[in-house]
């Protein structure tokens, strides 16, 4: 087996992929810019930290292409957006010495654009929220009869819903308008999608050939009005799947990515909302379900012989306690049936992110970076201001 570079090791994505790789025999080796759970895994046999792709990307660049250069023949396994990009961008000189599979930064941009997304779905006659991007304030005004309240200003790029707040009168817009502008530059506006189920499709494809499908549907997420899940259960939605295959190949994508959607309630239509172009937080719910991505992804971003894996037994449910339904627990109504779900924790097909008695040094890393970021005020933020 190959020695494979995981990247972003402090991402939950991460740790699925460090288990899933390692356990078929793989020299996993892990990589963050700074100290993470994931570098507790048993089956990481090497930590690397690196500049922060994010504050720092010409030095992390300068890092990923002198690495592979020292550490030929491995396999590159990006996981965030940043990460992503950056190895995307750079596919011509990583690939001289090393093995992957990522979008080209020309598919990523679009991906990662909320905007863009939108415009390829409405040129598909793929459903969307009605959606709106005004060049000033003064175009916002004449929207006004339009855009019927409520409404979401987003961000055309962010993650995790941050920047995303919900608008229910004309008078609390502006003072958040003028702040998410500030933060993350010209925003959207768009229809809010009164919510009848929240999911998301998973793909891998090489050049816009399907080789690995899972659907999941969010049970509960954090922040609860809109945000990342923190149970989720597979299911088959062939409506969903359908449309997010056709705007994956209207691409010709080559790689891994999850595509969102939210039932309309109103009128039970699935409503496209944006597109992760690369790995997602909740991939363990397709690993534990048989669709085993990131063994797919090796495989397929090698050469070597990949098997299809479209099917997949529904039912099976996956909770990331540490810490996301804590927080969700925090948050959430304390109704007795939100309390006895919160405790079912040795519930029937139903996994951990994190949690795993065959590798539990991770639960150990996590506390470790809660302790942290108690006295580390960015981290601290990133984790609890999230969306609307």
């Amino acid at each position: 087996m190959k020695q494979v570079f995981v990247l972003d090791g402090r991402s939950r994505a991460a740790l699925s992929i460090i288990r899933s790789l390692g356990s078929k025999g793989c020299d996993v080796i892990v990589g963050e810019s700074y100290p993470c759970a994931s570098f507790y895994s048993k089956y990481v046999s090497r930590k690397v930290i690196y500049p922060d792709p994010r504050k720092k990307p010409e030095n992390f660049k300068k890092f990923i292409l002198e690495w592979t250069k020292k550490n030929p023949n491995s396999f590159i396994m990006p996981v965030r957006d940043n990460t992503t990009e950056i190895c995307g961008g750079n596919q011509e000189n990583l690939l001289q010495h090393a093995a992957l599979l990522v979008p080209d930064n020309k598919q990523f941009n679009i991906a990662r654009d909320k905007y863009k997304t939108i415009e390829i779905a409405r040129e598909l006659s793929i459903p969307h929220p009605k959606t709106y991007l005004p060049e000033s304030y003064e175009e916002i005004l004449e929207l006004k009869k339009e855009i019927r309240l409520p409404f979401l200003i987003k961000p055309k790029i962010s993650s995790g819903s941050r920047g995303i707040v919900y608008i229910k009168s004309w008078n609390e817009f502006e003072g958040s308008y003028k702040r998410i502008t500030k933060q993350f530059g010209n925003p959207m506006l768009q229809e809010f999608i009164p919510q009848g189920g929240g999911y998301g499709v998973s793909l891998l494809l090489k050049k816009g050939e399907v080789y690995g499908k899972f659907t999941h549907k969010r049970i509960r997420e954090y922040p609860i009005s809109g945000g990342p899940s923190t149970l989720r259960e597979g299911v088959i939605h062939p409506e969903m799947e359908e449309y997010a295959i056709k705007l994956l190949q209207n691409l010709q994508w080559s790689g891994v990515a999850m595509v969102e959607f939210r039932i309309d309630s109103r009128d039970g239509v699935p409503k496209l909302m944006e597109i992760n172009p690369r790995f997602w937080g909740s991939l363990q719910t397709a690993v534990y379900s048989g669709v085993d991505f990131p063994y797919l992804l090796y495989l397929l971003g090698q050469g070597d012989q990949c098997l299809k894996k479209l099917d997949y037994p529904v039912g099976k449910r996956v909770r990331w306690l540490l810490m996301g339904d804590i927080l969700w627990f925090l948050s959430a109504p304390k109704t007795v049936s939100n309390i006895k779900d919160f405790l079912r924790f040795r519930a029937k097909n139903t996994s951990y992110d994190i949690l795993n008695w065959n590798d539990p040094g991770p639960v150990y890393g996590i506390f470790r970076e809660v302790a942290s970021a108690i006295f580390n005020k960015e981290r601290r933020k990133h984790v609890l201001e999230r969306g609307w």
